[in-house]
């Protein structure tokens, strides 16, 4: 029997659903402790205050290697009028750390004794009481409290807790989590060959990610086996957790408002649904609930939905069980790239690369899809667009909560432009050469990187823009686009690699396309590449070229924004053919047919060229070892990389 469509309840906002769920479970507490030894207590949470046993040190120890005396007995001293002590009575001879012996109260530094016989000493110099002495309890006196509850034990605390006689601690247990994977598509990574992965099917991951995110904020987990989408199956895993006292449980998947979307009815069936639907992208399904007391939540399916959604209910009630605040996340002034509109009434979750350019922090967008997990792993920070407005504007001033140190992101080269694939090697390779780089490359197309340089928000732009009157490139579209740059010699071209530019069509050639001509066949579907891109301007001149109307050419208008995704949809099905380097074609196992063989440059404002970082990367790429990795790419020649064009 087919479940009926959830509809959702009226959805909150995103501080409407936390006061909600900490309301709800306010009267949880926190977790009750348990005794661990001292070494295994690291990144545990004190369930109450610690106090001293032993006093550190528990004696009277030299701070200095010495002689042990009298303090008074030195009084007077002075260059002038020297004084000797007797050793053994008046002097004692001693190295740091050595117990001091009775009646002594200062220790002269040995480079300040004259030792004039086995029997005397010389000094010129007097001592104030307990100079050069660690008293004891100068460190830790017994009794006292060492740490108080809820203090998180660090590697520093290790010596203070053992110095204090302390060999076990009372910790908060770990609040536990069962995590449930559900879906009937999803397929265990573990055992499966990789090359079946039949279409439909989706390797289960959320569970391991939140797992240890779960970790990562002091909670222990535990999960499930997949389960597919049935309903009683579901409930009865949901059922157990909290039976066997689980103190959260998370089911993955099927939150959404669909027909086989179960986690609703489940807790519905078992507990109290709190909130259905909060007003966040990505992360809008979440489902709040209680069963039996326990906080029981709907986790969407999405990596990146499943991601967020975890870190603003499931962490923040984590921390609270272990007497913690939730995290602050650093944070940082930020100026977008370019334009971005948001749903009004949607707090949207932005993810963002960073970098420091012309002494300001510009963010450039990565994609926003929920299932992108590459958004969160590429990015360097996160902007919050409030609900309550429709977007942010290029060069805005805005908040990002970084993901990254600030001193990472201000080590990161920004370059935005036409997409290759030696930018993955050229970004590897400065890691590998632990130049302390990294960097930052965002695919606008070719006359996008000119326009970010324009507007100051970037330190270069990848670019290979052909000139259809005379076959050049790059330099026509700089003196265009750029001409006060170009005028004042402000500008520097630099080439990265010539490379073959073809049609991307899939094995065996199915479809027996030729050349650019065949485009215009009914039975043949293009993917194309996005209007200012390089690679779109080689084809429009190439259709001008044969006459070709762009209009009748089945996919014309449907855009991608880097070869690969070319490519990719070339071996998906979704087309026939596109045009893009034989690198992405050669990557995916998909044949091609030369067009052209054109020159991709790096465009540099002179401000930068002369920088440590530019260097660094100029060297980087005039490397052997950048050269040998970017021919065995295919496609490619670094005859001419690393050559000064303007």
């Amino acid at each position: 029997m087919k479940n009926k469509r959830n509809v959702y309840l009226k959805m909150k906002t995103l501080a409407e659903a936390r006061e909600i769920l900490f309301q709800h479970f306010s009267e949880a507490g926190t977790m009750p402790g348990e005794e661990v030894p001292v070494l295994d207590a690291v990144g545990r949470v004190l369930s109450g205050p610690v106090t001293a046993k032993l006093s550190s040190p528990n004696f009277h120890a030299a701070a200095m290697d010495g002689i042990a005396v009298k303090a008074e007995n030195t009084f007077g001293t002075s260059e002038t009028r020297p004084k000797h002590l007797v050793v053994g009575r008046q002097a004692f001879f001693l190295n740091t750390g050595h117990v001091m012996p009775e009646g002594t109260d200062a220790v002269i530094m040995i480079e300040y004794v004259n030792v004039l016989n086995d029997d005397r000493v010389q000094i010129e110099a007097p001592v104030f009481p307990w100079q050069n002495v660690r008293k004891m309890g100068e460190d830790i006196v017994a009794t006292e409290m060492l740490f108080p509850q809820n203090h998180v034990i660090t590697p520093y605390c290790i010596g203070a807790l053992l110095s204090a006689g302390i060999l076990k601690v009372s910790v908060r247990k770990r609040p536990s989590v069962l995590i449930i994977p559900t879906g009937s598509e999803l397929v265990d990574w573990r055992s499966l060959d990789f090359k079946n992965l039949a279409p439909g099917q989706v390797l289960e991951t959320n569970s391991y990610v939140l797992g240890k995110l779960t970790e990562s904020c002091g909670g222990a987990y535990k999960k499930h086996d997949r389960l597919h989408d049935d309903l009683e199956t579901i409930k009865d895993a949901a059922r157990q957790g909290v039976e066997d006292d689980f103190d959260i449980v998370l089911i993955i998947g099927g939150s959404s408002a669909g027909s086989e979307d179960y986690a609703r009815p489940v807790i519905s069936d078992l507990g109290q649904v709190l909130v259905h639907g909060v007003t966040i992208m990505p992360g809008k399904p979440v489902i709040i609930g209680d069963i039996r007391g326990k906080p029981v939540f709907g986790i969407p399916g999405y990596p990146v939905s499943a991601i967020i959604a975890f870190e603003q209910f499931v962490r923040p009630l984590i921390y609270s069980m272990l007497g913690q605040p939730d995290v602050e996340p650093q944070t940082a002034a930020v100026e977008p790239t370019r334009k971005v509109a948001s749903k009004l009434g949607v707090e949207e979750f932005l993810r963002v690369k960073i970098g420091e350019v012309g002494g300001r922090l510009v963010a450039t967008p990565l994609p926003r899809g929920a299932g992108c997990i590459t958004s969160l792993t590429e990015a360097d920070g996160i902007i919050r667009i409030p609900n309550r407005v429709e977007g942010i504007r290029d060069r805005e001033s805005v908040t990002a909560e970084l993901l990254r140190p600030l001193s990472a992101v201000k080590n990161t080269i920004v370059i935005v432009g036409s997409h290759d694939n030696t930018l993955d090697v050229l970004s590897d390779r400065l890691r590998a050469a632990n130049s302390g780089l990294s960097l930052s490359s965002s695919h606008v197309g070719s006359m996008g990187g000119l326009m970010a340089i324009k507007k100051g928000m970037c330190h270069l732009a990848g670019s290979h823009l052909l000139d259809t009157e005379d076959g050049t490139y790059n330099i026509s579209y700089i003196q265009r686009y750029l001409p006060e740059l170009s005028a004042d010699k402000r500008i520097r071209l630099v080439n990265l690699v010539f490379r073959e530019q073809g049609l991307i069509i899939p094995p065996g050639n199915p479809m027996s396309i030729k050349g650019i001509e065949d485009l215009g066949r009914e039975d043949v579907t293009l993917i194309n590449r996005q209007g200012g891109s390089g690679t779109r301007i080689l084809l429009d001149y190439r259709l001008q070229q044969l006459g070709m109307d762009p209009a009748k050419i089945s996919g014309y208008t449907n855009e991608e924004f880097t070869h690969m995704s070319v490519a990719v949809a070339v071996l998906s099905g979704t087309a026939d053919v596109g045009l893009g380097i034989y690198a992405a074609a050669k990557a995916l196992g998909l044949d091609f047919i030369p067009v052209v063989t054109e020159q991709y440059d790096l465009v540099i404002p002179q401000e930068y060229f002369e920088s440590r970082n530019i260097q660094v990367l100029l060297n980087t790429i005039r490397s052997s070892d950048f050269k040998k990795q970017v021919q065995a790419l295919g496609g490619y020649s670094t005859e001419k990389t690393g050559e000064v064009i303007l």
